[in-house]
């Protein structure tokens, strides 16, 4: 994974990514634009229990990380679900993945030659 630079304070474009995924509501946004497709911020706001301006600075941390983009239409401001970046998420996943895979079948392995303790 490219790690861009960033101004300093800011962190890495990897940083605000995983950064950006750790909050349980940020999650929740974008699974909400993924399974509804785009939004008005109301519609957004509408699903949590929180003001308005709070989620803004939820969705300002998902558009520094380019998980969402806002797009205005008239007064409202629209948000999309820009996947792209979870890719690199995958990427940086997929070692460990495939770690796990192997002590599972390792794992599975080991019990197949363990005998049967039928009793």
């Amino acid at each position: 994974m490219v790690t861009k630079s960033a101004p300093h304070g800011q962190g890495s474009a990897e940083d605000r990514l995983f950064a950006a995924l750790a909050n349980a509501t940020r999650r929740e946004v974008l699974t909400l634009l993924r399974e509804q497709g785009p939004q008005p911020v109301q519609a957004l706001a509408d699903h949590f229990d929180m003001r308005r301006p709070s989620l803004s600075e939820h969705l300002k941390v998902l558009r520094d990380a380019g998980l969402v983009s806002e797009e205005r239409q008239g007064r409202q401001r629209i948000y999309r679900l820009e996947a792209a970046p979870l890719a690199e998420v995958q990427d940086w996943l997929h070692p460990y993945e495939r770690f796990w895979r192997d002590r599972l079948k390792g794992l599975g392995d080991l019990l197949g030659r363990m005998p049967d303790d039928e009793a």
